[in-house]
């Protein structure tokens, strides 16, 4: 079964998207992210990517209190990542109720300190973020890039323990125009991670795609938003991947 992750991408304490990680692009969608959590959890879905753009262009994190507020009012199991760039930091996430945290910037920028996070708290609560634009990681909320290349940068940590990462391809992001299937089948190739996409997804064909391309997760955000893919459909798919 693989698993449904509606996403909430918070600036400024509101729900937002971006397109390709511009925040010059942001679009709000609603003041409350609480109150999309809560329908997310009245549709049967039981996950959460929860980002905080705010955190991911700084030095720390900066909305820790919405995912505090998400984690005591819902049963959702929620992954948090952006603005984790410090042993305070992360303390701070799984305090405030994060099940698992997303790294990326820190992988590409430090990888011993990411290395001792995944040692201390097991590759069941790291995820890698593995972000890129023209195969390239990205990190700093992808406002740099570097020149590693995606599917190298997977296959060195999955080598080095990861288990679960999270893969955007930042040219598809907000797009709508379907995920980038023909690199989640080649890090799918290469490595046996629990790969989570995340990036075009706009209809539940690339669901179904996905799924059989083996994917672990699958992260939906404006196609959500945009009634691309109702909170209905994807009820029904996880109710019915839950039968089998």
């Amino acid at each position: 079964m693989m698993r449904i992750i509606p996403a909430i991408d918070v600036i400024n304490g509101k729900c937002v998207r971006l397109t390709k990680g511009d925040y010059s692009t942001q679009k709000i969608y609603r003041d409350h992210p609480l109150d999309v959590a809560k329908e997310f959890e009245d549709n049967g879905l039981k996950y959460l990517h929860l980002v905080d753009l705010d955190g991911a262009k700084s030095n720390h994190i900066v909305n820790h209190r919405i995912l505090n507020e998400i984690a005591t009012k819902t049963q959702l199991a929620v992954d948090f990542g952006g603005g984790i760039k410090s042993d305070e930091d992360i303390r701070i996430a799984f305090d405030n109720g994060a099940v698992q945290v997303t790294i990326g910037s820190i992988a590409a920028q430090n990888p011993a300190l990411f290395l001792h996070w995944l040692n201390r708290y097991g590759n069941d609560k790291i995820i890698l973020g593995a972000d890129s634009l023209h195969r390239k990681i990205a990190t700093q909320g992808w406002q740099e890039q570097q020149e590693t290349d995606v599917v190298d940068f997977i296959s060195n940590y999955a080598q080095k323990g990861v288990a679960y990462v999270i893969c955007t391809d930042i040219s598809k992001d907000g797009m709508l125009q379907g995920p980038d299937m023909a690199l989640y089948r080649e890090i799918l190739g290469k490595t046996n991670v629990k790969l989570i996409a995340s990036g075009g997804i706009t209809s539940m064909d690339d669901v179904f795609a996905l799924q059989e391309a083996g994917c672990e997760g699958a992260i939906i955000g404006k196609a959500i938003y945009e009634g691309k893919i109702t909170l209905k459909e994807l009820h029904a798919f996880v109710a019915e991947a839950t039968e089998q």
